[in-house]
This record gives C-alpha cells, sequence and structure tokens, in this order.
C-alpha cells in the first residue's frame, strides 16, 4: 500500500493506523508547497487535491474517516474497530465531528479561500480559530473521551484521528493545560510505537 501525504496534516491519522495495524505500507510526499496536490498526476489519483490517499490492490480510496476503517477491516486482528455495535457507533460519531466539524474549523486559519474570495475575511475566520478550536477541544474533553483512549482503555482507528487533530491544538490556540483528559490521551498516544514511527517519519506536526 502507497500512502500519500504531506507533513503535519491529516495523512497522518492514517499512517498511524497503519502502523497498528502492522500492515506494509510506503509513504509518498506530496509536495503542497510546489502544489503537486494540484497537478496531475495526483489529480489522477485524487481529483479533489487533497490528503491523504491510500493505493492498495483494492482500489484508491481518499477521506480519512473511509481509509481509516478500510485499514481496520484490513487487519481484523489488531482489533481496531469494536465489534460491539454501540461502541461503534460511538467510534464513527467521534469520526464524523473530527470531519465535519473540527478539521473544517482549523482550515479556517490558513484556508478561507475555500469559504470566501475576500481577503478580510479570510483574517477574521483565522482570528475565530482559538474560540472555535477551544470550544471543540472541550466538547472532546467533556464528551467524547474515555480513559485514556476515546473508547476507554482500547485503542480503535478513531484515535489516531484524534491524536492527530490534537497535534495542531496548540497552534491553533488552545489552553491545553486547562484540557487534562486530553492531555493524558496524548501522553498515551505518544507512548505507543506507532507515534514514534510515524514522527520520525515527520509526518506528525510538532
Amino acid at each position: 500500500m502507497k500512502l500519500y501525504y504531506s507533513p503535519g496534516t491529516i495523512a497522518s491519522a492514517s499512517a498511524l493506523a497503519l502502523e497498528e495495524a502492522r500492515l506494509p505500507w510506503e509513504p509518498v510526499r506530496v509536495d503542497f508547497e510546489a502544489e503537486e496536490q494540484r497537478q496531475e498526476p495526483y489529480l489522477s489519483l485524487n481529483p479533489k487535491g487533497r490528503v491523504p490517499v491510500l493505493v492498495t490492490t483494492d482500489g484508491t480510496f481518499s477521506e480519512t474517516g473511509a481509509i481509516l476503517e478500510y485499514i481496520a477491516a484490513r487487519a481484523p486482528e489488531a482489533g481496531l474497530t469494536p465489534a460491539d455495535p454501540v461502541a461503534l457507533t460511538r467510534m464513527r460519531a467521534a469520526m464524523y465531528y473530527f470531519a465535519s466539524t473540527m478539521h473544517p474549523n482549523h482550515a479556517h486559519k490558513r484556508r478561507g479561500h475555500r469559504w470566501s474570495d475576500d481577503p478580510a475575511a479570510w483574517v477574521s475566520m483565522a482570528a475565530k480559530v482559538p474560540d472555535t478550536m477551544t470550544d471543540c477541544a472541550a466538547y472532546v474533553e467533556e464528551h467524547l473521551l474515555g480513559d485514556p483512549f476515546l473508547l476507554g482503555d482500547r485503542l480503535c482507528v478513531a484515535d489516531c484521528y484524534l491524536y492527530t487533530i490534537s497535534t495542531w491544538l496548540a497552534g491553533d490556540g488552545v489552553d491545553l493545560d486547562a484540557l487534562p483528559r486530553l492531555r493524558a490521551f496524548q501522553q498515551a498516544m505518544a507512548a505507543r510505537p506507532s507515534v514514534a514511527r510515524v514522527t520520525e517519519l515527520g509526518m506528525i506536526a510538532r
């Protein structure tokens, strides 16, 4: 499998899951500064011009939540998705929240052009990011996190998603010292070999 990524992006969530699943994979860097994501041959892989993309013998996939569930299904012995339907629904609800709310809120800091053509609006959107991301992090702290992972003591692919987003929070102006459960989650994740490996590859934001 080949995972197309750019450093500091949500693509590292898929890399973490691949490591947790112990599946063989190859990282392929997409140079955002050169805008490779907006050009061929990358656009043939993902016409949306974004990362991640996972190329497999089963096909080419995009969208983080879908990729994470595919990885979990390819390595059922790793137990990266719960068998219990209630826990599975909770896991998916968390991932949908990350994708639909938390990630877009973060993107307002540098990618306001996706929502407006007015540069003044970009400044306004970026200024709001500390508030919106603090609210999101507080929601995760109070309503989503178990101890220490989202579903308790067993890691699932949604934890890979959350850990990647959590590495953006300090840069987004979120006071992590006010979020002890999220801090504990970060520490539990940081102790895992998967995080060490993906960090070593330069994929995770510092």
